[in-house]
């Protein structure tokens, strides 16, 4: 009820302007008595993923607290593991606003932010004052302006800077809003991604004397064979994890609504089912060789269920949790 009054005023301003106010908020807030606004019990409802003790498997997905500000604040909501980033090597602005449009229709969000960023850094920095002792991801991603054939160096310098501060890193190769960023989801350039990371990554397992699992996040925009390639890629590579999904191209759902049109990625219940799908289609790829981080759609108790039931062994929100907040996270963790 308390939340939904605040949503009703915020829905009134500028998305980004009010995403940006918030954070601020959090960062100011978190883990300080000024948390009782936000601040809940949320049932302990442990499960080991990725070799990891995640206490319960309800987390935050990236993108929402891209700088990793706010990771005591997400904390303190109850979440079971926080996701910061995506995150690129040199700080960058992103798209040209505006570049946020609500749906409230659809209880769906189009984005086209760009990963704005203050670079891998400044994250890191963020990330050594918060002293968190939960489970961390951070999403690593590529400059914009990082040619498609380099791409491979942006990801190698951001799983250096953050590895010793993870519980697990994610390679976003999936966001719509970097240009050629989803063609390294294909073929040899997945291939030849993976297998490098996978070298870095023993590298750096051996010089800080622990492992970090790395997790690909994948599209929703995918066909059956490319769902079934991508698996048989991340199986060949001994990756630890994978994300489905990121934001949808599709417009289906939403044509007729005020920005349905606009570009970027499209979040919200219009993804739910593409995002299942494609976790279905996974799941039976994998056969448990690898677990499943479902995210897309996820609005209620119900909805995570239903990731779970596809083949999901955690799930992620980010749409959902803008449109009902902090309860979103008890609802969904009583369920599962």
């Amino acid at each position: 009820m308390f939340y939904s009054a605040i949503r009703n005023i915020f829905f009134q301003f500028d998305p980004e302007t009010i995403h940006e106010l918030t954070i601020k908020s959090l960062k100011s807030t978190g883990a300080t008595p000024l948390n009782f606004v936000y601040k809940q019990k949320v049932a302990n409802k442990p499960v080991q993923v990725m070799g990891i003790h995640f206490p319960n498997p309800c987390g935050l997905a990236a993108g929402l607290d891209k700088n990793g500000e706010c990771i005591r604040a997400f904390d303190d909501m109850g979440f079971g593991f926080v996701e910061v980033g995506t995150v690129t090597p040199r700080p960058q602005p992103g798209n040209e606003k505006p570049r946020i449009f609500r749906l409230p229709e659809a209880n769906a969000v189009i984005n086209r932010m760009g990963f704005n960023n203050k670079g891998v850094d400044y994250l890191v920095d963020q990330v050594r004052k918060a002293k968190f002792k939960g489970v961390l991801g951070i999403n690593i991603g590529k400059n914009k302006d990082t040619p498609d054939e380099n791409a491979k160096d942006d990801y190698i310098h951001c799983m250096r800077k953050v590895y010793n501060f993870a519980t697990y890193i994610t390679v976003n190769i999936s966001s719509p809003n970097t240009p050629g960023l989803r063609s390294l989801q294909y073929g040899e350039a997945l291939n030849e991604l993976l297998s490098v990371l996978k070298e870095e990554q023993t590298s750096l397992a051996n010089q800080y004397d622990k492992y970090v699992p790395v997790a690909v996040k994948i599209a929703p925009d995918l066909t059956e064979p490319e769902v079934l390639s991508i698996a048989e890629c991340l199986i060949k590579n001994n990756i630890d994890g994978v994300i489905a999904t990121n934001t949808t191209l599709s417009r289906e759902g939403v044509e007729s609504l005020e920005y349905g049109d606009e570009q970027g990625g499209l979040s919200g219940e219009p993804v739910k089912d593409k995002s299942t799908q494609v976790i279905k289609l996974l799941s039976t790829a994998l056969d448990d060789k690898l677990p499943i981080i479902g995210v897309g759609g996820i609005a209620s108790g119900s909805d995570a269920k239903e990731k779970i039931a596809a083949g999901a062994k955690l799930v992620q929100v980010y749409t959902g949790f803008i449109y009902q907040g902090p309860e979103l996270i008890k609802d969904i963790v009583r369920a599962l």
